[in-house]
């Protein structure tokens, strides 16, 4: 049986038989944390594990570390499963039972290599089940291709979909809690008349102007934020840019892992470890909660910003995203194009139109052209 997204349950191939795939054990009540007093450092030992919503389990992010640096990491995927690497773009990709693949689903290298399933990989705590099945996925396709204004009028008529895969994507995921400390020079800005000598119509007269000017004071503040599900995404296939802007997942949707999920569709293993994912999260942590702090500074400008930030219970999860990966062709070149799993979202590559780019760039100059005379006109009249 394999995975329907379009029921949201096991079904067989053959005969239509539906199955619901059951919840292997109910979670245990979440550890209650309690955040220390603003600007008192955490207890020994104070992030637990827990829960959160829907029972993907939180981890200790100390301890996950540890484990990875001892390499005692976790059972792979927990199904019999065959990987290929690729030789291109460094993606490794497993295949639940016989399956097996020629090619790359990120990149669409036929540089692939069978390898043996990592068994020491943590193992993924939960995922979001494909809510997207491969019909809709290629009507999301359709839709996309014939929008935007560059793209060549017979793109959607011309264009070749090759196979399309779904791919359960690994992300980390954290949680922490920020204390921070801001100092800055407060800027209030004010305005002074001032008389200045200017030459009107050849004569010099005295003119009587508004100039801005800045009154700067001291200025300090602290705050606290919670930080829930900062995604990072795990895979070395799928380009980091393109990750974010697909990054509009939903994780309330998260369910507890279960390999049956994995019954028809692909998953990659992890290439960016829990450590690597967390320095990445840790620094957009800090670079957003400096932005938050800025915005605290009050008057109209600022300088001279400083901050400290302290990081606490900080938890992880590592978690499987679905995305449908494909790639068309169009007059002999390959587009790859992927679709959001949960939400119908839709990333890509497309040709532009060069002529449509043209006969625009034609347009405005031509409208710049005759604001210009127009105004050289009404001057001379």
């Amino acid at each position: 049986m394999a995975y329907d997204a379009a029921v949201g349950a096991m079904r067989c191939p053959f005969c239509g038989n539906v199955q619901a795939v059951a919840a292997q054990g109910a979670p245990a009540a979440p550890a209650q944390a309690q955040a220390p007093a603003q600007g008192q450092a955490p207890a020994q030992g104070q992030a637990p594990a827990g829960h959160a919503p829907g029972g993907a389990v939180e981890r200790r992010l100390d301890e996950g570390i540890a484990r990875e640096r001892s390499g005692a990491g976790g059972e792979g995927f927990g199904t019999a499963t065959r990987s290929m690497k690729c030789q291109t773009c460094g993606a490794t990709v497993a295949f639940a039972g016989t399956a097996i693949a020629t090619k790359c689903d990120f990149c669409g290298s036929q540089h692939v290599l069978e390898q043996t399933a990592q068994r020491n990989v943590i193992r993924p705590e939960s995922l979001v089940p494909f809510a997207i099945d491969n019909a809709a996925a290629k009507e999301k396709f359709k839709t996309w291709l014939g929008s935007g204004f560059f793209r060549p009028g017979d793109l959607s008529r011309a264009a070749s979909l090759g196979e399309i895969a779904g791919v359960y994507v690994p992300y980390w995921t954290f949680d922490c809690v920020v204390d921070s400390r801001w100092r800055a020079e407060a800027g209030h800005h004010y305005y002074e008349t001032v008389t200045e000598v200017e030459v009107v119509n050849g004569q010099k007269q005295q003119v009587k102007k508004q100039v801005q000017k800045t009154r700067w004071e001291p200025a300090q503040g602290q705050r606290r934020d919670r930080y829930d599900d900062v995604l990072v995404v795990a895979s070395r296939g799928l380009p980091e840019p393109i990750a974010n802007r697909l990054a509009t997942f939903d994780t309330r949707a998260l369910v507890p892992y279960d390999p049956r999920y994995l019954a028809g569709f692909h998953a990659e293993e992890y290439a960016v470890g829990l450590e690597e994912g967390w320095q990445k999260a840790d620094q957009r942590v800090r670079t957003e909660q400096d932005n938050r702090c800025r915005r605290d500074i009050p008057g109209d400008t600022h300088r001279s910003y400083e901050s400290q930030h302290q990081l606490y219970e900080q938890t992880y999860k590592h978690v499987l995203l679905p995305l449908w990966i494909a790639a068309y062709r169009y007059q002999d070149k390959t587009f790859r194009f992927l679709v959001n799993g949960q939400t119908g979202e839709v990333q890509g590559e497309a040709p532009t139109s060069w002529v449509k780019v043209v006969m625009v760039i034609a347009l405005v100059v031509a409208i710049i052209a005759g604001i210009v005379m127009a105004v050289r006109a009404s001057k001379g009249g």
